[in-house]
């Protein structure tokens, strides 16, 4: 597969996954099957033992392309939240070391990109952000969203934060576990390096099994048929509501 709107630079024993889809690299149809084909790809490729998956320098990913996504019609829909979806799945499922480099912005759907890694390095700033605010729109946050989010803050805490459409800078977002370092920008891709590294000291099966282990309400989360999560996402963009604030949003984009 040649990739677009991802790049793959391979090390000694690890890759280096990053996005690169433009500006602001928002995720699309194209770059969930991207992201998805390369991580079943380096699970099966035995010289690759780990990856990190990370963005462009001050900005990780503005998360999810929902204006095409809800304006682009039913079928469109279907196949962004289908390819999304199998990515999440592919990225949760990836049973070798994974760390996220949080090179800046990540709200929302990139947020939940970053969460599908064992390890977390965000990069200081004061716009660098991870955390759910789709309730600024009056959007409903899907379902398999809410229970990736709620699995690593608590039920508590998640649903609270998505009332508050609270976004945490790298320090804030460390002291509620949503990452696991926080580091100034220009040494997040240095450290996320240096964390694999330390992990890949580790004998394979033994780092595999115990993720596995470890990990197993994580992946009873993505071990699903996701048909009826897509019908009720589609239903949802699809309401009168919910097209005229993104209609809105978007011609307030253009003035």
């Amino acid at each position: 597969m040649i990739y677009k709107l991802i790049s793959v630079t391979f090390k000694d024993n690890y890759a280096i996954v990053q996005l690169d889809g433009g500006k602001v690299n928002q995720i699309n149809s194209q770059m969930s099957q991207e992201l998805k084909h390369v991580f079943l790809a380096l699970d099966k490729d035995e010289s690759v033992r780990g990856v990190i998956l990370s963005g462009r320098p001050h900005g990780f990913s503005a998360g999810l392309d929902i204006v095409n996504i809800a304006l682009g019609g039913k079928e469109k829909a279907e196949e962004f939240w289908l390819s999304y979806y199998e990515a999440i799945q592919a990225m949760i499922r990836f049973s070798k070391p994974f760390v996220c480099a949080i090179t800046g912005y990540a709200p929302a759907g990139a947020t939940i990109l970053a969460l599908c890694a064992d390890y977390r390095v965000m990069g200081k700033g004061s716009k660098h952000v991870v955390g759910m605010h789709e309730f600024k729109m009056s959007m409903k946050v899907p379902e398999i969203l809410c229970d990736i989010y709620a699995y690593h803050l608590g039920e508590k805490q998640a649903w609270e934060a998505v009332q508050q459409m609270k976004l945490y800078t790298s320090d804030e977002a460390l002291a509620v576990g949503l990452i696991n370092e926080s580091v100034d920008i220009e040494n997040v891709l240095e450290r996320s390096e240096g964390h694999l590294k330390q992990m890949l000291k580790i004998h394979t099966s033994v780092f595999k099994e115990t993720k596995c282990s470890l990990r197993k309400n994580l992946l009873n989360l993505v071990d699903r048929d996701f048909t009826e999560l897509i019908e009720d996402d589609v239903k949802n963009l699809s309401d009168p509501f919910t097209q005229k604030v993104i209609q809105n949003f978007m011609n307030n984009l253009k003035k």
